[in-house]
């Protein structure tokens, strides 16, 4: 391969990367809360709140960092309404997460009026813009491109290989043997929640902060949910969730590269490659593999299964 070949290929990863980094985080969230029994389609409007928040925080402080900070900790609120749907009132999981959806989508429309077209101040490229491989394909990247990779190790680690995670996996495959063992299945389901709004914030607010730039009324544009779906592709595996987010983010800049390349296809059917991609993974994966392999047990009655 040529230099321009290389060049281009660096291009492509880069734009594959970056793609791919704020739906891994939504990706990481939906697991641990799935592992614990409880399935979160409000993942979608805490995406939109940490885009919508975070941005407008990097915006008013000049600070993208805060940002990032900001976008994770407004996931984390809407996710407590999720929490305090599903633990306390006991209200059906699949209607309380439509309904955190809507209220993010509502909320940041509203909110995010003022930030419309404004754009932020990027993160710092990895390196310097140069000639070679390396050069070009850190120079397009940020960051946070490395603490996505960060992040799944360490949630892997932690929910495979700690006492702490087991006992989370405990309660999403029986909540009677939890409490048996003397877990409080309430307590680490309000945690998981908790802590599956803070990645879904934080992987809005790389979106708005660190991708785009700026800000958009219902700029994730499903990509809460396609996470969900993606969870099941990984089999609830937080190691898996890494090249299913960035098979995603490929299909992602394909859309974006294809036309550059000189490639004539609608703007309209390029915008379906993603989701195309998406829903044919899963199907993919529900076909080679026993239905419901892998499933926590408890998430299984959520679908009355």
């Amino acid at each position: 391969m040529d230099d321009a070949g290389l060049l281009g290929l660096a291009a492509w990863i880069a734009a594959t990367v970056r793609s791919a980094t704020p739906l891994l985080f939504a990706i990481l969230g939906e697991t641990l809360t799935q592992r614990v029994g409880i399935i979160n389609l409000g993942i979608e409007g805490e995406m939109l709140v940490g885009a919508c928040f975070g941005f407008a925080v990097a915006a008013a402080t000049g600070n993208p960092l805060l940002g990032l900070l900001a976008g994770a900790g407004a996931g984390a609120v809407l996710s407590f309404a999720h929490a305090a749907l599903v633990l306390f009132c006991r209200a059906n999981q699949i209607g309380s997460g439509l309904a955190v959806w809507m209220i993010g989508l509502g909320v940041t429309a509203y909110a995010g009026i003022a930030y419309v077209g404004k754009e932020v101040e990027p993160l710092p490229s990895l390196a310097a813009p140069g000639e070679s491989f390396f050069a070009t394909l850190l120079s397009q990247l940020t960051p946070t491109a490395l603490v996505g990779p960060v992040f799944v190790l360490f949630v892997g680690l932690w929910l495979y290989r700690t006492r702490t995670g087991l006992s989370w996996r405990t309660v999403g495959e029986s909540e009677e043997a939890a409490r048996a063992a003397g877990l409080r299945p309430d307590v680490i389901r309000l945690l998981a929640i908790l802590a599956g709004g803070v990645l879904a914030g934080l992987g809005g607010a790389i979106l708005s902060i660190d991708y785009t730039l700026t800000w958009a009324p219902d700029m994730t544009k499903g990509t809460g949910l396609v996470a969900v779906g993606l969870v099941i592709v990984a089999r609830w595996n937080p190691f898996l969730g890494l090249p299913v987010a960035l098979l995603f983010g490929l299909s992602q800049a394909a859309v974006q590269r294809l036309p550059a390349s000189g490639i004539v296809i609608s703007s309209h059917l390029l915008a379906c490659i993603p989701y195309v991609v998406a829903v044919g993974v899963i199907v993919l994966a529900q076909l080679s593999a026993r239905r419901g392999s892998g499933m926590p047990a408890e998430l299984k009655a959520v679908f009355g299964r």
